[in-house]
């Protein structure tokens, strides 16, 4: 088993930064963690009435496997419950244990290169234009039968925007010294075969 290497993936919703860190741990046989599915978890405790401090200390792995946590709803309570900053806290040590697990990981978020894992030997950061971003999700979200016009989801994406970089406590932005990957004009294809090839370059 390889010694601990931990990728850093960031960026905003929709940019992809999902599917190329889910292409980027089956590529290097890494484990890989969507840091946002803590949030979206603890979101979807606190719509079931429980507090979002306490749904983070409390979070268990098993938590992050519910089909409802894909949901518009709980998505939106994951963005509310990302700026508290005691539930950030809570979940800080899950993140930094996963990371530097023997056999490498991925990690992708918001925060993951700047306060999660400032030290990650790959750091990434993966955008596109909010218009392109609006287009995916519009296309998502049409595709699982959501009604909503093209300037709705447009809307809640520069609303997410706003919340994730305005937000004091751990607002999204690049890292000092992240790649950054922009896909408004990459076929997914094209984006991870970037992605790989600027971890395979930082491996050496």
């Amino acid at each position: 088993m390889t010694a601990a290497f931990t990728i850093a993936i960031d960026g905003p919703a929709a940019a992809g930064k999902g599917t190329i860190s889910r292409a980027v741990a089956a590529h290097f046989g890494f484990a890989h963690l969507d840091t946002g599915l803590l949030y979206r978890a603890v979101g979807a405790k606190m719509l079931a009435g429980t507090d979002p401090e306490a749904a983070a200390r409390a979070l268990t792995v098993e938590d992050l496997a519910g089909e409802n946590l894909r949901s518009h709803e709980v998505a939106q309570a994951a963005s509310r419950v990302a700026v508290i900053p005691e539930v950030r806290a809570a979940l800080l040590d899950f993140q930094r244990g996963f990371a530097r697990r023997a056999g490498g990981a991925v990690l992708d978020g918001r925060d993951i290169g700047t306060v999660i894992c400032p030290d990650a030997e790959a750091k990434l950061f993966v955008t596109a234009s909010v218009r392109v971003r609006a287009a995916r999700r519009h296309l998502e979200l049409a595709g699982k039968g959501d009604k909503r016009s093209f300037d709705e989801v447009l809307a809640d994406v520069e609303a997410r925007d706003r919340r994730d970089r305005e937000r004091a406590e751990a607002p999204l932005r690049p890292a000092a010294d992240a790649v950054e990957i922009d896909t408004s004009e990459m076929d997914i294809e094209t984006a991870v075969a970037r992605a790989i090839a600027v971890i395979e370059d930082l491996r050496g």
